[in-house]
């Protein structure tokens, strides 16, 4: 192995098992401003690929043990390895030979003996399209991002909440397993503007989402601001008593940011309240269900004095679990 380093450069992974062909390939790329790093066979190569990144691949096609069409298979399934530009170096000319190239992910070929400026040329094309390539993918990722974030809050949006919910609804039905979702309402809010004004109001929905976001800690679970003061969870394949014990975490987490709620009927401190849903999603059903439910659940809590949560139950004879403002649940 061979590498040159410098900063700010392409990476060019050279792999072929002739000496005297890397050479040539390392000192050609180099007068163009290339770092430069050789593997002498396929599986060299790909454990070079997989610690360095290179921003593009020349493969030799044919090799021991491990030729370059084998290799190319394999780079496709490694981190970055579809996105990684593979120009493959032939000695065949044969229309199978080049199809098979591209079959395996090569995204172009040249032939030996090496043209060296054709060479030149495809390696500079080759990487500029893939650089610009990578900006395109993280700029509609970002834009993605920017679409299903909530501003103010920086956690999911209304439209991410519906998707997601959807999406998960379907894949609960399809596995029969429980989705369960927490619908959350920051207690007297309105009152919280029209005494400390609508900067602090958007301050303490910043506080409280931050508390949410952080009492939900697995990467399936995904906390939105539903609407106004209202935050969404959802928690895809779990049961009531964990979504229970994770809306009694929320409203104790909230109350202890001891946000000042000198107007608030509940508590002198900002405090939210919380309806609790749990399903076992029926094919072809709407997940309109567990919004519905969650959203009851809450009434229920405002209606028993807030600064709790309560649990939807379809019988009015099931026992019914509520966390009031001085900590117990009854």
């Amino acid at each position: 192995m061979n590498t040159t380093i410098s900063e700010n450069q392409s990476l060019v992974l050279i792999v072929d098992d002739e000496p005297f062909i890397r050479a040539q390939l390392r000192l050609s790329l180099q007068r163009e401003g290339y770092r430069t790093v050789e593997a002498e066979n396929g599986r060299e190569a790909l454990t070079l690929f997989q610690q360095l990144q290179p921003d593009i691949v020349l493969l030799d096609a044919i090799m021991p043990d491990l030729d370059g069409f084998d290799c190319c298979t394999q780079l496709q399934s490694l981190e970055n390895g579809p996105s990684t530009p593979v120009l493959m170096i032939t000695g065949l000319e044969d229309q199978e030979s080049v199809d098979r190239a591209f079959e395996v992910g090569a995204v172009d070929y040249v032939t030996k003996p090496i043209h060296w400026p054709v060479l030149r040329q495809r390696v500079k094309r080759l990487i500029q399209q893939s650089h610009l390539q990578q900006k395109l993918e993280a700029a509609n990722k970002e834009l993605q991002r920017l679409v299903t974030i909530d501003d103010l809050t920086q956690v999911a949006n209304r439209r991410r909440f519906e998707e997601y919910c959807a999406q998960e609804w379907q894949r609960m039905a399809r596995n029969q397993l429980p989705l369960s979702l927490i619908l959350c309402d920051v207690d007297f809010f309105k009152a919280y503007n029209d005494t400390y004004g609508h900067r602090a109001g958007d301050r303490c929905l910043q506080l409280v989402a931050k508390a949410i976001q952080q009492t939900v800690n697995r990467p399936g679970d995904v906390v939105a601001r539903y609407g106004g003061e209202e935050f969404a969870v959802i928690l895809p394949t779990t049961y009531a008593d964990g979504a229970i014990h994770i809306a009694a975490r929320i409203c104790e987490a909230v109350r202890q940011l001891t946000i000042p709620h000198h107007t608030s009927q509940a508590n002198t401190c900002v405090t939210v309240s919380a309806g609790v849903a749990t399903e076992i999603p029926v094919p072809s059903s709407d997940f309109q269900e567990i919004i519905d439910a969650a959203d009851r659940a809450l009434y229920q809590a405002k209606t028993k004095g807030r600064d709790r949560y309560q649990q939807y139950v379809k019988q009015l004879s099931s026992p019914v679990y509520i966390l009031n403002s001085q900590h117990r649940v009854v």
